[in-house]
């Protein structure tokens, strides 16, 4: 079963979904009949790859124990360090040997959504060490990590939030609230990325598309003009896709009383490429703010590994976004496309930090307008390295 995408998913769904409605629209807790959905929805979704869930069955396990030996290693108000050190290098080391041999070819230690759940199972342990999370039960951990609406494509919850939401009750008014948005989501996330996004991706790779959808083809431009239209096509399509998934998620996760966070925020408003990831994967991109690039920078503050707070920051942006780029996968086009953003960042904060023309016309219209319409620019070309059009053209430029 591939979730938000396959029919059968979309009838689980449905049949799964009815009492915790019976038990959100009356009332009561919706939780353990929460537990008992997730794990018949994770059965569905390994239910074709006995070796991906055993690769599953086994992370849950590691993480389980990891995060737990860190929760009673507290000693005197303190986190002992060597067991966290052990259990975070546990729960990342499968996704590490996933991303190194998946670039090889071979995937090993992989399961469906090892990137989204890593990303829960370090949180919890980070902060665990913070002090930030004191108690925690055997019950919640594992809901929160194997929750299966948002398992494969996020977005990614944070615990304290997801818990919160988990252990209440929202009542019958807040929950036919939640019950509308959630069918409201699923219907537009479903037609986001079953409909347009297919109409889109006949523009950049029509050959993948059903016969009869309007296509890269039909369109009387040729050379690069035809790659500037896959250019926009493809970023179209991404947005497309993508959004559709996290709109889904956030529907099925509504039904289930979960209120799940937003992943875009009208991202192609944004004027500049700050603003930008502010309002693209919005969840990936606060996760990797708040325990990568604030704890990287105040690091680097306290050993003094750089001059001044600018090129710390500056360090910090690439630093994050080179990390962004190895999660989608160790290859030169991902790696190519997080050094990008990161260089594009660490320019934007020097420019808007000394520029005294960006100071003093940044609230004007003109100037607004301009700097979109570079942004839009600068994104697309990032796309490009992304879904490694650019690599193509240039092995094409020089095998021809």
């Amino acid at each position: 079963m591939q979730f938000y995408s396959s029919p059968s998913f979309f009838l689980a769904l449905a049949a799964l979904a009815l009492p915790a409605v019976v038990l959100g629209l009356t009332g009561r807790p919706i939780k353990r009949y929460g537990e008992v959905a997730s794990f018949i929805m994770l059965a569905l979704l390994f239910s074709a790859s006995p070796m991906q869930l055993g690769c599953f069955a086994i992370f849950v396990v590691v993480a389980v124990a990891g995060t737990f030996a860190t929760l009673a290693s507290w000693r005197s108000g303190r986190c002992n360090l060597a067991v966290f050190r052990v259990s975070l290098a546990s729960a990342l080391a499968p996704l590490v040997l996933y991303k190194l041999t998946a670039a090889a070819g071979a995937g090993i230690a992989g399961f469906i959504g090892i990137s989204y759940v890593t990303f829960r199972a370090v949180q919890v342990l980070i902060e665990i060490r913070d002090g930030l999370i004191t108690e925690l039960t055997l019950g919640d951990y594992l809901y929160f990590l194997t929750f299966f609406a948002q398992i494969t494509s996020g977005p990614i919850d944070r615990s304290r939030r997801f818990l919160a939401d988990a252990n209440g009750a929202p009542g019958r008014r807040a929950y036919a609230d939640l019950l509308t948005r959630g069918i409201l989501l699923l219907l537009a996330g479903a037609v986001l990325e079953l409909v347009l996004a297919t109409m889109a991706k006949g523009f950049f790779d029509p050959a993948s598309v059903p016969t009869g959808t309007p296509s890269l083809t039909a369109l009387p431009v040729a050379g690069a003009a035809q790659e500037v239209v896959r250019a926009y096509a493809y970023g179209i399509y991404l947005f497309l896709d993508f959004a559709g998934y996290s709109y889904m998620a956030m529907g099925a996760s509504y039904l289930f009383g979960i209120r799940c966070p937003a992943n875009f925020r009208a991202p192609w408003r944004a004027c500049d490429l700050k603003d930008f990831w502010n309002r693209w994967h919005i969840t990936l991109s606060t996760w990797l703010r708040d325990f990568v690039f604030m704890r990287f920078t105040r690091a680097a503050m306290r050993h003094r590994w750089f001059s001044s707070r600018l090129t710390t920051a500056c360090a910090g942006y690439l630093v994050n976004m080179v990390l962004m780029g190895a999660w989608h996968g160790l290859t030169v086009d991902y790696l190519a496309y997080g050094l990008y953003h990161g260089v594009l960042l660490a320019a934007t904060e020097v420019y808007q930090k000394r520029s005294a023309f960006y100071k003093r016309h940044r609230r004007e219209r003109w100037y607004r307008l301009l700097s979109w319409a570079v942004t839009l620019q600068l994104v697309i070309f990032g796309f490009s390295l992304f879904s490694g059009q650019l690599t193509q053209i240039v092995g094409g430029i020089i095998n021809g």
